[in-house]
């Protein structure tokens, strides 16, 4: 093994560092990560049209190469100061450099780290930037980040803008990815939809498309309707506000079924945030009043959210100074205070609404009530007699994403560490086996605490929803909705007291599932060791060791992840959830060992430090007495 000391340091310049980890920055080298280049490009001139300063965008592909125009204020290519060199080539080859960063420059934005130009450029084998502005035309070459040649300067034609011509590095991508059509086609057609009056052409090899929607998300939500459910109200509620700058467009269906797109600063934001919460609030609460106000809900029929969201479409797009997106890929918001605004923005319309339009709100609510009569109806029958099908959709936590099949036994359900690991673990799943519910940190300790107290707790009464099979008086086996219970951890300290954490809740509260044979935990990896062309998958510092004794003239490059969240979704269906390839252990406790496990819970999890401290050290002084679990 080689020395570890500073010569050890790797220190990766652009566009190394972007080539070399180029899933950190678009999420993927698949399709998905090879057309994230063109959203970044488009996202840009997104930002110009945002801010008033474009009204066309024009976006061409051709297999493998794409063009984005706009007629926006073009690229700064004067000198900057610091660097001494073009403000363009700063922008193209310099990571968190960018206008957007606070300086007035823009105020609302979607690119907001100032890596998105960099990384498309470091990722390209050709990369071309044409930026027209004070009389001036400049046109920069680029090949897999580096420049090409000097800038060319050369007096404009009295327009505008910038334009930007890239073809994916094949080195990166393989040569089996091609820019599509329809995939390209829906993205801007739904940017149209967000930015009401700009003008996006498309140009493919089905020809020349224009897309411009007047009416914003009004005519978004129209497009939806007519190829989907009959709406039950006769027109949408729509929202517009300045201040704070939100659109919200809604309307309740006949199907059973909720749809929800979100967009933050005119980016999609596939896994909510906090404008869909204070979204969602809003609606609930402004409804709730209005059924209350007009006692439209029959005694002792309960109406709950479920009942409300139910058949509602509901388009959110908010503008934020300064977003907080969950990662590069932005496919979450997360400032805390949007909540507040958007709920105190749309609560009163909303209710204004109601009240105003007595036919729609009539409508609304036999439909509410309709819902809420099923769901007891359902409920009154499932108490009855045992589901004939485990997987139902009666009554399932928010966070949870189901799978489709309704075979128990060929079902898993993935109990997983944080948003980030679990949103990360519904993009790698197996759609139709394999449900994944997130876990919001290090959950309750539950070897104290009574039943009761632990149905407080909000990531506990989500796995006892999730599960189907009750819990205390009313668990019922036969009503598991998943074969397996997979705990998936990050795999360290971390990660193991957070399974230990879930252990002893389920050895506490449904041991059946544990002496039924129902608990695994997920074996992710700790490290991935590259030696040579072959790369290594080592769940633990002793792995480690064992694999590099049996290489010891090799040169390996050892990777520590830093989480679950940190992986690509393929590595983490590769080497966590694929059934053929990944390590899964199965929790067993003998009959006879049912009370030393509960001693050593008991002592572990317990409030007593002492007895803690005293069997731990037990533990150390005789490594024969362990419990298998």
């Amino acid at each position: 093994m080689a020395d570890y000391n500073a010569e050890s340091i790797s220190i990766l310049e652009f566009p190394e560092n972007v080539r070399c980890r180029a899933a950190m920055y678009i999420g993927g080298t698949d399709e998905a990560g090879f057309h994230h280049l063109l959203w970044e490009i488009v996202d840009n001139s997104v930002d110009e049209a945002i801010n008033g300063h474009a009204r066309n965008i024009s976006v061409s592909i051709e297999e493998d190469f794409a063009e984005v125009i706009d007629d926006g204020r073009g690229i700064p290519f004067d000198i900057h100061p610091k660097t001494k060199t073009s403000a363009l080539d700063v922008i193209f080859t310099t990571l968190h450099a960018g206008g957007k960063f606070g300086d007035g420059a823009y105020k609302n934005a979607g690119g907001l780290h100032g890596v998105g130009s960099s990384v498309v450029n470091a990722l390209s084998e050709f990369l071309c930037v044409t930026s027209r502005r004070d009389g001036k035309e400049a046109v920069r070459e680029f090949s897999r980040g580096s420049p090409v040649g000097k800038l060319a300067l050369s007096p404009s034609k009295g327009t505008r803008g910038t334009t930007v011509s890239f073809r994916p590095d094949p080195d990166i991508f393989g040569d089996g990815f091609r820019f599509k059509p329809d995939i390209v086609r829906e993205r801007l057609k739904v940017r149209a939809y967000l930015n009401p009056g700009v003008q996006f052409t498309f140009t493919s090899e089905d020809g020349e498309e224009v897309y411009k929607f007047n009416g914003g998300l009004a005519d978004y939500l129209a497009e939806i309707i007519q190829n989907g459910d009959r709406p039950i109200t006769d027109f949408p509620f729509v929202l517009i506000s300045d201040e704070p700058r939100v659109q919200v467009a809604l309307m309740w269906t006949e199907g059973t079924t909720t749809v929800t797109k979100s967009f933050a600063n005119a980016i999609p934001t596939r896994d909510g945030g906090t404008h869909e919460k204070g979204t969602d609030s809003a609606i609930i609460s402004a409804v709730k009043d209005f059924l209350e106000d007009h006692e439209a809900v029959p005694k002792r029929l309960k109406i709950t959210p479920a009942d409300i969201r139910e058949g509602l479409i509901t388009l959110i797009s908010v503008f934020v100074e300064n977003p907080q997106f969950q990662g590069q890929t932005k496919d979450r918001l997360n400032n805390p205070e949007v909540t507040r605004s958007v709920e105190a923005a749309l609560k009163g319309p909303v209710r204004d609404w109601l009240r105003k339009n007595p036919s729609q709100s009539t409508a609304l609510a036999k439909r509410i009530v309709r819902a809420a009569q099923a769901r007891a109806a359902a409920r009154a029958a499932s108490d009855a007699v045992t589901r004939a099908t485990p997987v139902s959709r009666l009554r399932l936590p928010g966070k949870l994403a189901d799978c489709s099949s309704n075979s128990r036994e060929a079902t898993e359900l993935f109990l997983v560490e944080g948003d980030s690991a679990g949103g990360s673990a519904k993009q790698a799943r197996d759609r139709e086996t394999q449900a994944i519910l997130p876990l919001r940190g290090k959950i309750l300790n539950s070897a104290s605490i009574t039943l009761a107290k632990a149905l407080q707790n909000e990531e506990l009464r989500n796995i006892v929803e999730a599960l189907g099979c009750g819990i205390g008086q009313t668990f019922d086996l036969r009503k598991l909705r998943y074969g397996k219970v997979i705990l998936l951890m990050d795999a360290d300290s971390d990660g193991d007291h957070i399974a230990v954490l879930a252990l002893t809740f389920f050895f506490r509260f449904l041991p059946e599932l544990i002496m039924d044979g129902r608990i695994y935990l997920a074996v992710p990896p700790l490290f991935r060791v590259d030696i040579g062309k072959k790369s290594f998958w080592v769940k633990d510092d002793k792995a480690l060791n064992a694999l590099l004794e049996k290489y010891p003239k090799s040169n390996p490059e050892v990777t520590r992840f830093k989480g679950l969240g940190e992986m690509p979704p393929a590595m983490l269906w590769q080497t966590a959830m694929d059934p053929k390839t990944r390590g899964l252990e199965r929790v067993q406790i003998a009959a006879e060992d049912v009370d030393i496990t509960e001693d050593t819970i008991s002592g572990l999890m317990g409030k007593s430090a002492e007895i803690r401290f005293n069997l731990l050290m037990d533990m150390l002084q005789d490594t024969q007495v362990s419990v298998s679990v």
